[in-house]
């Protein structure tokens, strides 16, 4: 009895060790643990990016990245984007590059016929496309992904002007770097920061933040929303500028699609 009893205390001590060193070397815990530390500025900054992960060479050997300046758009027959966003419960975080608001599931785009379903909007700036050279004060990218995990992203220039409501909620709940906070009595539908004109721009890039991943389907609306200089203000004494530099185009073809 005593022997079997020893080796039931064992092997449950066993056990018990293995558990725990699943729970360090998972795969999971070790992408937490050798996932580089990446910047806008400083060392780690966006010329470095390509060097501090096999993970993100991408970034630096990558022919088709983003941001890119846009102009002399080849006009083609248009391809309209129908948004389909519905209310979600305000759910802000603050990563530490950005600030990022998540979106429920169930709030759509289509183009040429393919449904993408919003995933998250997130703000930079100044704006990381630049249209004919010039920048605007900010740049609001909503990222989609298809059921194939094919990604869409609209961006939406931002420019100063008159105070936004909307972006005034935002602004109000963010938290503190690493945090999330959800307010559910604050429901949101971000068609609200949508320009009326759905002119746009469309060309094949790449997530303009580690690990750089290409083959994105890039829209970027031509009309800008407006928010007010305190609210650009407010977005800076964050991140006084968390903009990746425009990339070569390499012979892309940029479409404008009309209205």
């Amino acid at each position: 009895m005593k022997t079997n009893n020893l080796l039931c205390r064992n092997f449950l001590i066993i056990a018990s060790l293995f558990m725990v060193l699943i729970a360090i070397f998972s795969p999971q815990a070790l992408a937490e643990k050798i996932m580089p530390h990446w910047s806008y500025s400083g060392i780690d900054n966006p010329t470095t990016w390509g060097k501090l992960s096999s993970d993100f060479e991408l970034c630096e050997l990558g022919k088709y990245q983003s941001p890119i300046n846009i102009n002399n758009g080849v006009e083609v027959t248009p391809v309209n984007m129908e948004f389909n966003y519905k209310s979600t419960p305000l759910s802000v975080i603050n990563n530490g590059h950005t600030v990022q608001v998540n979106y429920n599931p169930g709030s759509t785009i289509k183009i040429n016929g393919k449904e993408y379903e919003l995933l998250q909007f997130h703000f930079h700036t100044p704006s990381e496309h630049t249209i004919d050279d010039q920048a605007s004060a900010m740049e609001m990218h909503l990222v989609h992904r298809n059921i194939k995990g094919q990604l869409a992203v609209v961006g939406v220039m931002i420019k100063k002007g008159a105070v936004n409501p909307l972006i005034d909620l935002i602004w109000m709940n963010i938290p503190a770097v690493g945090q999330k906070n959800i307010v559910k009595t604050s429901p949101i539908n971000v068609g609200n920061l949508l320009p009326n004109s759905k002119e746009y721009f469309s060309y094949t890039g790449s997530l303009t933040t580690p690990p750089c991943s290409e083959n994105v389907n890039w829209n970027v609306l031509i009309k800008p929303i407006q928010v007010s200089e305190k609210q650009i203000e407010k977005f800076q004494s964050l991140y006084q500028a968390n903009a990746r530099p425009v990339n070569p185009i390499n012979g892309r073809m940029i479409e404008f699609h009309g209205q």
